[in-house]
């Protein structure tokens, strides 16, 4: 497997005020890398605050989970938004995070988008721009996760931005390497085995199994980096985080933070 190395992150700190959250420590625990919902599909100043808080006090790296502004939708449905605006929401999203985060004694490492805006981006090229302006402006060091060849990863390296290939552990693939809808009847691979195979698989060959029987890339050749999501809503996310970490270390992969930051 060479040098390679691999990042866990999952969507976390995702309730909103009385619509609370269970107890995501569990989950803390086995991941590298905190995906913190923003405020805008999900979040709120207190959940914000406490989820850094359990970050930092575990070595996991805080990434800004940017989204449409859509609560209502938990932020998976698409919406139009001019770029300059989505530009403006997504810069506000990463300053919100960068406060709470340096409250907490960390910082903001990189930036993901969530749910339609991260499936958008990887189509549409002005939405794709607007996630790399937002970057470019706060901060153009911070890493990009993405999937690999989409519009946003060639868009971000247009921009001198780092993009970081993703791959899903508890999501389905289609033939283009995407992923298949949730409306999908197999969207969600939720066998913590069968997850934590195809994870280390996906590592050691670059490809996945997708759900019409081809095996599209989904990782750069010699990719130094590799970002590993499961989501937090996911039936059973503990098990499978920590049966894919357990797999990993006993294939000799390292297990890292994004952006720099190392998980003992």
């Amino acid at each position: 497997m060479g040098t390679r190395t691999v990042s866990i992150n999952t969507d976390i700190g995702e309730g909103f005020g009385v619509w609370g959250i269970g107890d995501e420590a569990p989950l803390m625990d086995q991941v590298t890398a905190a995906n913190i919902a923003c405020g805008f599909h999900a979040g709120d100043p207190d959940i914000l605050r406490r989820t850094c808080e359990m970050a930092a006090a575990r070595g996991v790296s805080v990434g800004a989970q940017v989204s449409y502004r859509d609560l209502a939708g938990f932020g998976r449905r698409f919406i139009d938004v001019p770029t300059p605006t989505l530009v403006n929401d997504i810069v506000y999203q990463i300053g919100a995070l960068q406060a709470f985060a340096r409250i907490a004694g960390t910082v903001v490492s990189y930036v993901k988008a969530h749910g339609a805006l991260y499936n958008t981006a990887a189509r549409h090229p002005g939405q794709a721009h607007a996630i790399a302006e937002a970057i470019g402006l706060v901060d153009p060091d911070l890493p990009v996760l993405c999937q690999y060849d989409t519009v946003l990863w060639h868009t971000a390296l247009d921009a001198g931005l780092t993009p970081q290939a993703e791959v899903f552990i508890d999501r389905s693939y289609t033939d283009e390497g995407l992923l298949v809808p949730r409306s999908h009847p197999d969207a969600l691979v939720v066998d913590p085995s069968a997850a934590a195979k195809r994870a280390v698989h996906m590592v050691v060959t670059g490809s996945v199994d997708a759900v019409d029987g081809a095996t599209p890339t989904v990782l750069p050749d010699g990719a130094a980096a590799i970002a590993m999501c499961v989501h937090s809503d996911t039936p059973g996310a503990v098990d499978i985080a920590r049966q894919t970490r357990e797999l990993l270390g006993r294939n000799d992969v390292a297990l890292v933070g994004i952006g720099g930051g190392c998980h003992d």
